[in-house]
Formats: structure tokens, sequence, C-alpha cells
């Protein structure tokens, strides 16, 4: 009985400090790895907060640079974070496909159907990616450039200002923030 009562005890003193100590352990890895010392990044304007940088925001206008579609629907709803679980054969997950297809057509007249990034159609994983490839910014420069009266050339270079090479140059793909893109663009007077 006094072993039984000793590995209880010893068996409650590890869990106490082994949850503890796990929950630590991530709250000092997240103060130290990450930007903001573990909160998120806040983008600003003209002294207010837009938006945090690593939640995607709905961009419908054609003066600015579109993310990806949410799952979550145009909110981007954080709470409503996931994926839509549709497969490549579901019919509805098709339809819903086709129509992004075309509305970013109608909005970029000068692409074909089978230049249409893949990223700039279907969600993320998450429904809620911040980020596009420097590709899809780029694809979109010209209709960004035409709304704002601006040169391609411009444009194209705020775009390149803007690309996050991966992490230590073999981590993950390059990568543009579409709000801190948006946000770089109204900073420019023309």
């Amino acid at each position: 009985m006094k072993n039984l009562i000793k590995s209880a005890r010893i068996t409650i003193a590890f869990c106490l400090v082994l949850s503890i100590g796990y929950i630590f352990v991530l709250w000092l890895f997240a103060r130290i790895a990450s930007p903001g010392d573990g909160n998120a990044e806040t983008i600003t304007l003209n002294g207010q907060t837009v938006g945090a940088a690593n939640v995607g925001q709905l961009f419908t206008q054609d003066i600015y640079f579109w993310g990806r579609p949410s799952c979550a629907g145009d909110s981007y709803d954080a709470t409503s974070s996931c994926g839509s679980n549709k497969g490549v054969t579901n019919e509805e997950y098709l339809a819903e496909v086709e129509a992004h297809i075309d509305t970013f057509l109608v909005h970029h007249p000068y692409l074909k159907r089978s230049e249409v990034p893949a990223e700039m159609v279907t969600a993320s994983g998450s429904g809620l990616d911040p980020d596009i490839t420097p590709e899809c910014a780029y694809v979109q420069v010209k209709r960004v450039a035409h709304a704002r009266g601006w040169r391609e050339e411009d444009v194209k270079k705020i775009v390149d200002e803007q690309v996050q090479g991966s992490l230590f140059g073999l981590f993950g793909p390059e990568k543009v923030n579409v709000l801190k893109l948006n946000v770089a663009l109204n900073n420019i007077t023309k």
C-alpha cells in the first residue's frame, strides 16, 4: 500500500510538472521564435489598425490585390477556420471553383482560362491564408495598375519589394502577404 501511494504521488507530481512545463516551453518558444513576441502582427494604415497579418481578408476592388478564397465565406472569420473537405470529384466543389475562375477572368480579361492560378480559385487548408505566391501577385499587376491609373512597372516593383523569401532560404515557398501589399499600395501617393 505504501508503494501504491508513493507511485500515485510521483504520477501526480510528474503530471503537474510536465503539463505546466509543456505549456511553459510552448509559451517560451512563441515568445522567442515568432514575430511580435508571440502576439499577432497587426497592420496599420494612417494610424488605424486594418487587420492582422496572419489572417486573410476579402479584397474585391480592382485597385487591390486579391488573396485566396476562404472556406469561411466572405467574412474570413477566424472562428470558422477550416478546409472545405470536398474532394476533386465533388460536383458542388467543382462548381465553386468554376465560379471562382469565371469571376477571376471577368476582372482579368487578358488571361486565358488555363493561365488562372489554381491557388487563386481554391481555398487553403485553413481557409484563411493571408499569403499568395509571387506568381499569383504578378498575374494581378495589370489589373491593379490599370484600376489605379499607374504604370505596370511601378506596381510590379511594389510587389517585388513585398516578396518574402523562404525561411533560411530552405523552408517554405516565397510568398506575398496580401494585406501588407495592399497597405504598401495605399501608402504610395501618385
